[in-house]
């Protein structure tokens, strides 16, 4: 297996070059004197060096061993101990964590980066870490001081982890019909009853302690609660007490991600403390479950640029056939990269990530923004685009991701389908990445039905216009590509309207069309990103970064770009074809 190495000439292109990471950072108090960018390139440079000589060797291993449940113990693959300790004590868990309760108080704008990073090296591993730092930021949005005090500083230095507890048998994506339950005691605590399944992280051997957060419903009420519940009990001076009624009834046997523990975890009048209003917790667990959008997003990014790396170096190496026109040496066969289909491969999965990238660190950026600036009416507006683009980030994505991988692995030809080259590994590991935190239909569905039609295309006109406005100012691209994305962006606009003027009297086509908007939209937004990185190298040192850039904006415009068309095309023939058919003709 390759040794992985992070991208970080891009990374940090990206950040100084393209969305102006130190501007946006000078203009934030709280992150003006923590970070710039001698302070970010550090950052990444350390990031890498765990990522490739501390995370990636433990994933083969991980995969091929497994999880073990024995007893009342989940035990992680050997090795997984040991990295976690070295990469808690480095601080990473809570790199973005609030630095009043011992968090790095880094930008989410560098945060996605490192976690592309450390996805790439291993994804089995870093979801603990991922539902940790997704748990503290809910505890630290919606606890109590006290709450708050007591809970975050631990697990921000990776002492405690945290897991999120929504899914039962009879209630996946619609948690209406959770059966878990919520008693209050005297005290102001609560005993909570029940089973939660699918619960990644839910318990395990890296850290002393697990703080689940769980959804549950309090007596006579239809509402949904949220509640910490930790799995041993905790002391006021923070030292662990009695074990707390929280047990692992069984863990999941999967097709991937088989260092990570996914459980059936069982709450038997386990102690519990409410986390924000009675009957509020699902927006309570939306702040958590957002930020783990974005992370499984990065999760499908982590996995492109991976398998782009292992594909690459594989076209290099391995010799196979001759060049069309005759081989370019004058041997009898060639490294497989003189033929037009690896490259058209190639070429795809590296056009998509480098805008994937882009993607991530502009809602990075956003998150930033709506969280850390002064400026009120730039904050709403951050907040906005965020609701826009984390359902467009968890599920464009980790769309790609999957096909990156499956053509990564179509490079590798036969030797991609065993298991000594790694990259079926990945196949199989990103494949959850489209249906955890919210299917990526279900993605789309909030896209188009609450984000794009909810306020009647307020925020996608006004974040269209933006982009309009950006492809304007922009003076070393071509200007037929520029023209080429401000029709896409005019389109969307045309196309969504059709919906937004048809939502009520046909109740199926929001539903029927949602994931070809959302992809529509996803290749229209790369167009964006492809003539923002284009104009930004325009002037860079490196000659061959400029003709990397050059080479693959031609081929995302000239090959992919048209798959926005196609998309849209879908979208305006409506519902019919799909809903008029009978079930009993299924």
């Amino acid at each position: 297996m390759n040794p992985y190495n992070a991208p970080l000439a891009e990374m940090r292109f990206l950040l100084e070059k393209v969305f102006d990471a130190p501007q946006t950072w000078s203009e934030m108090p709280a992150m003006a004197e923590s970070v710039d960018m001698d302070t970010a390139a550090a950052i990444l440079d350390e990031a890498d060096k765990i990522s490739r000589e501390l995370i990636h060797p433990i994933n083969r291993s991980g995969d091929e061993q497994g999880v073990r449940h024995e007893a009342d113990k989940v035990i992680t693959p050997d090795g997984y101990k040991a990295v976690y300790d070295q990469y808690a004590e480095g601080g990473w868990v809570g790199l973005c964590g609030d630095p009043e309760f011992g968090g790095m108080g880094m930008p989410k704008m560098l945060g996605v980066l490192v976690d592309e990073m450390a996805y790439s090296a291993c994804n089995a591993f870093t979801l603990y870490g991922s539902l940790t730092a997704g748990a503290a930021l809910a505890i630290h949005a919606h606890g109590s001081d006290e709450i708050k005090e007591q809970y975050l500083p631990m697990m921000y230095s990776g002492q405690w982890a945290g897991a999120m507890d929504m899914t039962e048998p009879q209630a996946g994506s619609d948690l209406r019909n959770i059966r878990t339950k919520a008693v209050p005691n005297e005290d102001g605590s609560y005993k909570i009853s029940g089973s939660k399944i699918f619960i990644t992280g839910g318990d395990h051997d890296l850290t002393e302690n697990v703080i689940h957060l769980v959804l549950a419903k309090l007596p006579n009420t239809s509402g949904i609660s949220l509640f910490l519940v930790p799995k041993i009990k905790v002391n006021p001076d923070n030292s662990l007490g009695e074990t707390n009624g929280v047990t692992v009834g069984s863990i999941e046997h999967k097709m991937g991600l088989k260092g990570s523990a996914t459980c059936v975890m069982n709450f038997d009048d386990a102690e519990g403390y409410l986390i924000g209003k009675p009957n509020r917790g699902l927006v309570c667990m939306f702040t958590m479950m957002n930020y783990e959008r974005l992370a499984i997003g990065i999760q499908g990014l982590g996995t492109s640029q991976a398998a782009y790396q292992m594909a690459a170096d594989y076209a290099k190496e391995r010799v196979q056939g001759v060049a069309a026109g005759g081989s370019p040496t004058g041997a009898s066969s060639d490294p497989i990269l003189v033929h037009g289909d690896v490259r058209r491969m190639l070429l795809t999965i590296r056009s998509l990530t480098e805008a994937g990238r882009a993607l991530s660190v502009y809602t990075g950026q956003q998150l930033d923004l709506a969280k850390y600036s002064q400026d009120a009416e730039l904050k709403a507006k951050a907040s906005r685009y965020m609701g826009l683009l984390t359902p467009v980030s968890k599920a464009f994505l980790s769309d790609r991701g999957l096909d990156a991988a499956i053509m990564a692995q179509q490079v590798f030809g036969g030797h991609g389908y065993i298991r000594e080259t790694g990259i079926e590994q990945l196949v199989r590991d990103t494949r959850i990445a489209q249906i955890y935190e919210g299917t990526n239909g279900i993605q789309a569905i909030d896209f188009l039905g609450r984000k794009v039609t909810g306020d009647n295309l307020a925020a996608l006109s006004e974040f269209v216009a933006e982009q309009v406005a950006n492809i304007n100012s922009y003076s070393h691209v071509s200007e037929a590509d520029k023209a080429r994305v401000l029709g896409l962006l005019e389109q969307l606009l045309v196309v969504a309207k059709q919906i937004n003027d048809n939502k009520l009297t046909q109740p199926a086509l929001i539903n029927a069309c949602a994931v070809d908007y959302l992809d529509a939209f996803g290749y229209s937004l790369y167009g964006c990103f492809w003539l923002a990185m284009c104009d930004a190298a325009h002037d860079h040192e490196d000659d061959n970064f400029k003709q990397q850039k050059a080479h693959l904006s031609r081929f995302y415009f000239d090959k992919l770009i048209a798959k926005a068309d196609y998309h849209l095309s879908q979208v305006s023939k409506g519902d019919g074809c799909i809903m008029q058919m009978d079930a009993s003709l299924f």
